[in-house]
C-alpha cells in the first residue's frame, strides 16, 4: 500500500488558489508554529487557535500561550491573531480515563489529537474559515498519517474543509529549530499532558 504525501496535497491545493483563503490553524506552541506559519502565510490569513487540554498544569499553559503570542507579534505583527480556547484539564483527565497507560501515539494520544481537531474545526465552522489544520504534523514524534485521517473525519463531521499536510517535510521540523535559536523560543520536551512528561523524564 503507498503512502499518501500529505505534503504533496497540501501543495496542490494552495498552488490552485487565486488569492488568499482565511485558515484556522491550531497550535500547540511558538516552536512548532514557527516554521509552519512560514509555509502556510503566503497563501492564506491566518488564525492561530490555542486549544490544549493536554497542557494540564496552568503555568504551563500560560507560559506556552504567551511565547505563541510573543512569538506572532514579532513576526507578523496584527496579521496573525491568536485565540485563546481556553484552559479545561478537566476534558484531557476525562478523555484519557483508563488509557494512562497507552504508549505515545496510542489511544490516549488519538483520543486527544481528535479533541483538539474537532473543538478547531467547530470554531473554524462557526467563523467562517474557508480551511482548518493544525501544527501538529510538524513533529517528527507524531505520525502526520494518523493525524491526517483524524483531520479528514472531524472534517466530514463537522462540515468544513481540513488542509492536509506534513509540515515536517522539506526540512520544516529543522526549520522550526532555527526559528526557535534565533527568536529564543522556550521548547519543551513534552507535549503537555502528566503521561508524556513521565515518559520525557524516563
Amino acid at each position: 500500500m503507498n503512502k499518501v504525501n500529505y505534503d504533496l496535497q497540501f501543495q496542490n491545493i494552495v498552488n490552485g488558489f487565486d488569492g488568499k483563503k482565511r485558515l484556522l490553524l491550531h497550535a500547540c506552541c511558538a516552536p512548532c508554529s514557527s516554521s509552519v506559519l512560514e509555509r502556510v502565510t503566503p497563501f492564506f490569513d491566518v488564525t492561530l487557535y490555542f486549544y490544549n487540554p493536554n497542557i494540564t498544569e496552568k503555568s504551563e499553559y500560560e507560559k506556552r500561550l504567551e511565547e505563541l503570542k510573543r512569538f506572532s507579534s514579532k513576526v507578523y505583527g496584527e496579521g496573525v491573531k491568536v485565540v485563546d480556547a481556553g484552559f479545561y484539564p478537566q476534558v484531557f483527565f476525562e478523555l484519557s480515563k483508563g488509557l494512562e497507560k497507552s504508549p505515545e501515539r496510542g489511544a490516549r494520544c488519538v483520543k486527544c489529537y481528535f479533541e483538539r481537531l474537532l473543538r478547531s474545526a467547530e470554531y473554524a465552522k462557526d467563523n467562517d474559515y474557508d480551511y482548518f489544520c493544525t501544527t501538529l504534523t510538524l513533529s517528527p514524534l507524531k505520525d502526520a498519517a494518523q493525524i491526517n485521517l483524524l483531520g479528514a473525519t472531524v472534517a466530514d463531521k463537522v462540515g468544513v474543509e481540513f488542509l492536509p499536510s506534513d509540515f515536517k517535510k522539506r526540512n520544516g521540523y529543522l526549520r522550526s529549530l532555527e526559528l526557535s535559536r534565533e527568536y529564543g523560543l522556550y521548547r519543551q520536551n513534552y507535549c503537555g499532558c502528566p503521561y508524556s512528561m513521565n515518559n520525557a523524564d524516563e
